[in-house]
């Protein structure tokens, strides 16, 4: 199934639609589930190392999010409006905007390695972190912050590529990612030790650098893919590889439109991770144990919404393209198929969550306390996971419109007025729970609030295309 269907206006059967959403979403979803697996790994890695240094790596986690937030928001807006010229075949364009959108990312990425850097020495007691753990998380954001960069260039080049409806390498360099991340892992944590396995004995070297080679793992694994990432782009892929005679062309107007798009994510990013950093603010003074199981139960809650996401940046591309070929009905009924089919698979994902959430921890945390907390917290996340999945897929619809206000607003109102206030309130009284509950009730309200504006036309009449 091809996204010539949408360029060229033809019908679109309810059928073909649906097998161009599993087209378009199903390597990015295997990505998405690999990149899960490799985070499982690492939890597991770091949690053989005691309870201690999975708190260390749990206490910086949201701002790690935060940057690694605010590093795609910044590429948003050229991603969008690369698939919006590639919909209304302009590729010419859509390579131009690809390459001012790399330099002008790259540049971002280095903006916030520095400011990563600079506050890496306070963050840890900033966050409410005891003297025992923040030396760790001090070094393992720092090298989180030296990433930045690295991860901007894979980042921006994987939606470029994505937008051009090509799903299928940039789902097996990020699946190859996370197959490096984990060997560099092996080799970064842990020193070097004898190994069994399948009936041979070897001697396996390792730096034994602990948590701090956790953060080095993924550095090196970026370093690995992101290379081959911009050479396909450039040199490989029909749609945006260099032709003859073209050169890079600085468009200022062009420019400004994209951060114009970016801008409001980048903000949502704020509040959304902002919002996590406080949470962890919230969780910090609960002791150790709360902070390692809420850092474990984040990353096996993952196995739920991972695919979602995958789901969104098939959503992102086909509005985004049925936007630039002007068919805006499309855009609407693709938006809200993507979005009934992404909720499904979530039911499906929550409920397995809930019946494993005891086996789910135990994969990552030999330490029965962390294991009891954390299976209790995911149990109570299973029944949000459904809306979760509506506002992670309707937000990518939007992005493919280029409305990314509106998402913004939402999730600052359900953020900020629903889930902070609430976990402070819930937090004395009942732990971790406490702050889990809020999260649960927010995640509803947000995935109603999401369902209520696809529901109207003021998404779609912002669609921003490039003039």
């Amino acid at each position: 199934m091809s996204l010539a269907f949408l360029q060229e206006k033809r019908p679109l059967s309810r059928k073909e639609a649906v097998l161009l959403t599993f087209t378009l979403s199903w390597p990015t979803i295997l990505a998405q589930l690999s990149s899960v697996f490799m985070q499982y790994i690492d939890a597991s890695m770091v949690g053989r190392l005691g309870p201690m240094e999975s708190a260390a790596i749990g206490l910086v986690a949201s701002s790690t999010w935060l940057l690694g937030g605010l590093s795609f928001a910044f590429t948003t807006g050229f991603i969008v409006l690369v698939a919006q010229q590639i919909g209304a075949r302009d590729e010419k364009t859509a390579r131009n905007l690809a390459r001012q959108g790399i330099l002008v990312s790259l540049g971002f990425g280095l903006v916030l390695m520095a400011l990563g850097l600079l506050a890496s020495p306070v963050l840890p007691y900033a966050l409410g972190g005891e003297d025992a753990i923040a030396p760790d998380a001090t070094r393992y954001f720092q090298i989180v912050c030296l990433s930045i960069p690295l991860m901007q260039l894979a980042g921006v080049v994987t939606g470029m590529i994505q937008s051009t409806g090509r799903m299928r390498f940039p789902g097996v360099m990020n699946t190859l990612l996370c197959l490096f991340d984990v060997l560099f892992n092996m080799l970064c944590i842990f020193p070097s030790r004898t190994v069994t396995l399948a009936g041979f004995t070897f001697r396996l070297p390792g730096a034994g650098l602990g948590v701090a080679g956790a953060a080095l793992g993924t550095l090196l694994s970026y370093v690995v893919v992101a290379i081959p990432l911009l050479f396909w782009m450039l040199c490989v892929n029909p749609e945006l590889k260099n032709r003859p005679g073209e050169r890079l062309h600085w468009v200022p107007r062009q420019i400004v439109h994209a951060i114009r798009i970016s801008i409001p994510v980048a903000i949502e990013r704020l509040v959304q991770n902002g919002a996590q950093v406080v949470s962890t603010r919230i969780v910090s003074p609960l002791g150790a144990v709360a902070l390692a199981a809420n850092s474990f139960a984040v990353t096996a809650e993952s196995v739920c919404y991972m695919p979602a996401y995958g789901v969104q940046d098939a959503s992102a591309t086909i509005v985004g393209q049925c936007v630039g070929a002007e068919r805006p009905g499309m855009a609407r009924r693709l938006a809200w198929l993507t979005s009934i089919l992404g909720m499904v698979l979530m039911v499906a994902t929550g409920a397995l969550m809930f019946l494993f959430a005891p086996e789910m921890i135990g994969m990552i945390s030999p330490d029965e306390e962390i294991r009891a907390l954390g299976a209790t917290v995911l149990r109570i996340e299973a029944f949000a996971e459904p809306m979760f999945g509506a506002s992670i897929i309707i937000t990518g619809a939007m992005r493919g419109a280029g409305d990314t206000v509106g998402p913004t607003l939402l999730n600052l109102v359900s953020m900020w007025l629903v889930r902070i206030p609430l976990a402070a309130l819930l937090a004395p009284h009942l732990g971790l729970v406490g702050v889990w509950i809020a999260m649960c009730v927010e995640l509803n309200i947000r995935g109603i609030l999401f369902l209520v504006r696809l529901a109207g036309n003021s998404w779609l009449k912002k669609a921003q295309k490039l003039a």
